[in-house]
């Protein structure tokens, strides 16, 4: 990383600094003027760090990321609604599996307990 990207991540990090700062010391604004001032500030250094070495790299990371989900083939209606189904059922079995379960170990249990 040269030393270009480094003053430029670190400027990015004074300016979201700054509208922090911004937001809890200027009592006299409005809220929405407050919470303006910290979304220009945070679009400003993403803007910033957006032109370093790193930000190009994120950028080519998410136009990768984008392609390659283009390329997915995603299930078509009526298969997400089966699927969706058939977990449904599975999680509703093993709800009362585990119910049934836990009942029968509580009553061994107090029944162990009241026994002695």
């Amino acid at each position: 990383m040269t030393s270009t990207d480094k003053a430029k991540l670190a400027a990015s990090l004074l300016l979201v600094a700054a509208g922090l700062v911004a937001f809890y010391t200027l009592h006299s604004l409005p809220g929405v003027a407050r919470g303006a001032i910290v979304l220009v500030t945070v679009l400003a250094a993403l803007g910033l760090m957006a032109t370093s070495d790193l930000g190009g790299r994120f950028r080519a990371y998410a136009h990768d990321s984008y392609k390659e989900a283009r390329r997915v083939q995603w299930p078509t209606r009526k298969e997400t609604l089966q699927m969706t189904g058939v977990v449904l059922v599975f999680v509703l079995l093993l709800a009362v599996f585990l119910s049934v379960v836990d009942w029968g170990l509580s009553k061994i249990v107090y029944s162990y307990l009241l026994n002695r």
